[in-house]
């Protein structure tokens, strides 16, 4: 029997901790052979190179594409789009997979949706359903019509890929595969390595072995003037708690030149004792860092979906994942250092949260694999309504 060849793209550094595990399940099935495509931000070294960290864990890599251009605004993220429809097109073509998956509902996932799409290529779609801010939701949504099969993490988000009018059987919640490596690192707690020794980073060197923050904001596409000032109110916040925090690079999007730059400048002017900058971590240790933290501050999604897991308490600042499925052990604020040094203060008097299982309960690899194995595969589709 010939194996199916499942072609999944990733774009950014954050796509590759949602979908590692169902890589590594994609790659161990045995009708099932891997392409793996990378492509925009995920090959930058100024947002972590995590292209370099995919190769150590061992997935060889079908295609690389270069198709970021700098400026970090809305032009360039709609240019930086259009390159990736031009290249992925035509590594596509030459890959001829079975079937493609696009992740979630980063600006330049539509690109590759397109160009599988457009080629007849059945496409999946992978956590689409959700309901966030900025240029995301509207990516999120036009994936979800773009795409032939959906492996949801919610069942909130099945409802609602639902009512977009995709047909019920297309419609599977298979959880998060980044609950996956969450759950991986719940049977081994505890920190095991330094991680200013192992990854260096900038800043002064922290005594965090009493407890310590874990940072991280990336700029909002539809607020990207005012990214600077929004960090920079964070970075104030944080700094005025004077607890030893680790504070991560934001991700490539529409006001990151500002808050990269908000960053370097609080950083020189201020010269903070308590805050480290990293630019990335293997997806592994960076949960297991979260693990140990008192809280996560910022905007990632990834405050919503892994830490709800691992129940990690979270201030979540601003309207980046505003209306997104939440557990309890998130505090949203405004941009405030007022309010975020409040939050947080009373953030780490709770400690930890119970787990919750919201986007899944660690097996979403294994399962999305064996549906890209058994499920019938097509690219044509009507609306069900």
């Amino acid at each position: 029997m010939n194996k199916r060849k499942i072609c999944v793209v990733v774009t950014a550094r954050p796509s590759y901790s949602r979908i590692k595990s169902a890589l590594s399940a994609i790659q161990e099935h045995p009708g099932l052979e891997l392409q793996l495509v990378i492509a925009g931000s995920a090959l930058l070294d100024r947002y972590g190179n995590a292209v370099d960290f995919i190769e150590k864990d061992g997935f060889p890599i079908a295609a690389k594409v270069f198709m970021v251009l700098e400026g970090e605004n809305p032009t360039t993220m709609a240019k930086t789009t259009g390159l990736g429809v031009m290249e992925l097109t035509n590594v596509l073509y030459n890959l001829q997979p079975d079937a493609v998956v696009t992740i979630a509902d980063r600006f330049e996932t539509i690109a590759t949706s397109i160009a599988a799409a457009y080629q007849n290529i059945p496409l999946v779609h992978i956590q689409g359903g959700e309901v966030t801010g900025s240029i995301d939701e509207k990516v999120r949504h036009a994936n979800t019509k773009l795409a032939d099969l959906h492996l949801v993490a919610t069942e909130d988000a099945r409802q609602r890929v639902i009512k977009l009018g995709e047909a019920k059987d297309k419609v599977v919640n298979t959880g998060c595969p980044s609950i996956d490596l969450a759950r991986e690192i719940t049977e081994e707690p505890g920190l095991n390595f330094d991680p200013i020794e192992k990854y260096g980073g900038v800043g002064k060197s922290l005594d965090w072995k009493n407890g310590y923050l874990v940072a991280m904001q990336h700029p909002v596409t539809t607020e990207y003037k005012q990214a600077k000032q929004h960090i920079t109110e964070s970075l104030r916040a944080v700094k005025e708690l004077n607890i030893p925090s680790f504070w991560f690079w934001p991700n490539v999007d529409a006001g990151s030149d500002g808050t990269s730059n908000g960053i370097r400048t609080f950083r020189e002017l201020e010269q903070p004792e308590n805050i480290h900058f990293f630019k990335n971590m293997e997806p592994v240790d960076f949960l297991r860092l979260l693990k140990g933290s008192k809280a996560l501050v910022g905007n990632s999604s990834v405050g919503l979906r892994e830490c709800a897991y691992l129940g990690v308490p979270v201030v979540n600042i601003g309207n980046r994942q505003n209306r997104r499925s939440r557990a309890g052990n998130v505090t949203d604020v405004s941009y405030n250092k007022e309010e975020i040094i409040k939050a947080t203060k009373q953030a780490m008097e709770q400690e930890h949260f119970p787990s919750s299982d919201l986007y899944g309960n660690g097996d979403s690899g294994v399962r999305i694999a064996e549906i890209l194995a058994t499920t019938e595969l097509s690219y044509s589709k009507t609306i069900t309504y």
